[in-house]
């Protein structure tokens, strides 16, 4: 992982892997740090476990993960509450010494979902975060949303939206 200092840190020596089982809970302050990071009201609860083997240096971790999030509805910003429970799958790699920042790499889909780590140890505790930043629904509405698109003129894009006379024209 590349962030200097991560909201929810789980270090865990490769060393130490074999059929282990790990459960990541978020406490109250780290619950805080990343509501802020990733834009939401809040996160209540945010829970992961995790089985975690060991080939060599490559760490397979899999399990799900759980997470009550309130967001802001996408139209109207008022508050929308969200269940999480997604299943998770990574897998950490040994940070290759060769990486040049400039140089372009192609990647091959079993590359795709490899999570790189220097020395003898990984944030499973970043991954999780990551997790949960991908599971958050960006356009999620809540029940009031068609009421505001209507008060505001979303419903009718034609007749507010000043490209709406362009629509006629024959640009070809």
């Amino acid at each position: 992982m590349s962030r200097a200092a991560s909201e929810l840190t789980r270090w865990i020596a490769v060393r130490q892997c074999e059929g282990r089982t790990v459960e990541v809970i978020a406490s109250d302050a780290e619950r805080a740090a990343l509501a802020e990071r990733f834009a939401l009201v809040s996160v209540d609860r945010l829970a992961a476990t995790l089985t975690l083997s060991r080939d060599g240096e490559k760490v397979s971790a899999e399990g799900t993960l759980k997470a009550a999030i309130v967001q802001s509805c996408a139209v109207s910003g008022e508050d929308l509450p969200a269940e999480i429970d997604e299943k998770l799958a990574f897998l950490f790699v040994p940070a290759k010494g060769d990486f040049n920042p400039d140089e372009e790499v192609e990647l091959d889909e079993s590359d795709l979902d490899e999570i790189p780590y220097e020395g003898d140890r990984f944030d499973l505790g970043e991954a999780v975060a990551q997790s949960l930043a991908l599971a958050i629904d960006p356009f999620a509405t809540g029940p009031d949303a068609d009421r505001v698109r209507r008060e505001v003129g979303l419903d009718e894009p034609e007749k507010e939206n000043p490209f709406a006379k362009l629509k006629g024209l024959d640009l070809n």
